[in-house]
């Protein structure tokens, strides 16, 4: 695997000859990396050695889709009570000149939406709420 930056926060990584583009910002101490739709968090906690990259919101009962940045709701794609499957794109969030879709997990009913089209959301905001 190659990791090649192309600007800051954006990287261009090359393996199994395919090119993806992975974006990645810091807030505080918190990683957020931005690939194919799909967002990860990792927390630097000095007290501990050894860190692991695991997805933001990852599903354990009722999903919890959050912002990973500072962003804008530019598109809210779904409304309570819609059904939706793993992967479906629900929030359309820009960030540093950004587009970030935010993807259901697993599938399931949109139990809330907590913001609208404009909103300004902040990192680790809840923005739509999924149940199973």
């Amino acid at each position: 695997m190659t990791v090649t930056p192309v600007r800051p926060g954006e990287y261009r990584v090359e393996h199994d000859d395919r090119q993806d583009i992975v974006y990645v910002a810091e807030h505080d101490d918190t990683l957020w990396a931005f690939w194919n739709g799909h967002v990860f968090r990792e927390e630097r906690r000095r007290e501990e050695p050894e860190k692991t990259a695991t997805p933001a919101g990852t599903p354990a009962g009722p999903q919890r889709l959050m912002a990973p940045m500072p962003a804008t709701v530019i598109k809210l794609l779904v409304s309570k009570g819609q059904q939706v499957r793993k992967g479906d794109t629900v929030v359309l969030l820009e960030a540093m000149k950004m587009e970030l879709p935010v993807r259901a997990l697993a599938d399931g009913t949109v139990a809330a939406v907590n913001c609208r089209e404009g909103d300004l959301v902040q990192p680790e905001q809840v923005i739509v709420e999924i149940g199973n």
